[in-house]
């Protein structure tokens, strides 16, 4: 798949999984500050990532060239199959351990243990799978538009 149609792919799925997230206040859009706490934050299903999943939006539009910050809660034995995103994903465990690891085989061995205050930066378009060890929450940000892709569609619970 060459970089354009990657990119209009994943564009796509970035409005998907906006518009995938129900129930959810407006999302802080830079106007002012914004202090907040983590029980005011509203779950919601992710479509891009089926059951077991759910994503609060702190802040940004997924569909949108700008910033964004979300969290992701996984349930225990959670598992993330090999997928790539358009831009830099930045991820930090805030509770939880998540199994993180680069490759395009899901494999649970060649993974690593990210810890509550453990971070991983992964670069576009690199292949990447894991895992969550108990109820696993981490916070997320980048720059959108966001997406993902699974490297076998199968693995898309949107298909």
């Amino acid at each position: 798949m060459n970089h354009k149609t990657l990119t209009q792919t994943l564009s796509a799925t970035a409005l998907g999984l906006a518009l995938a997230v129900t129930a959810q206040a407006a999302p802080y859009q830079g106007d002012g500050h914004l202090i907040g706490s983590a029980d005011e934050l509203e779950w919601g299903p992710v479509a891009s990532m089926g059951e077991g999943a759910e994503i609060a939006i702190i802040e940004g539009d997924l569909s949108k060239e700008a910033p964004f910050t979300i969290r992701l809660r996984l349930e225990d034995g959670y598992e993330i199959q090999p997928h790539v995103h358009p831009a830099y994903e930045r991820v930090t465990v805030l509770d939880g351990t998540l199994h993180f690891a680069h490759g395009e085989r899901y494999d649970p061995d060649a993974t690593q243990a990210l810890a509550p205050g453990d971070f991983a930066i992964m670069s576009p378009g690199d292949p990447m799978f894991g895992y969550a060890e108990g109820e696993t929450l981490f916070q997320l940000h980048g720059t959108g538009p966001w997406g993902i892709e699974y490297l076998d569609p199968a693995h898309d619970p949107r298909n």
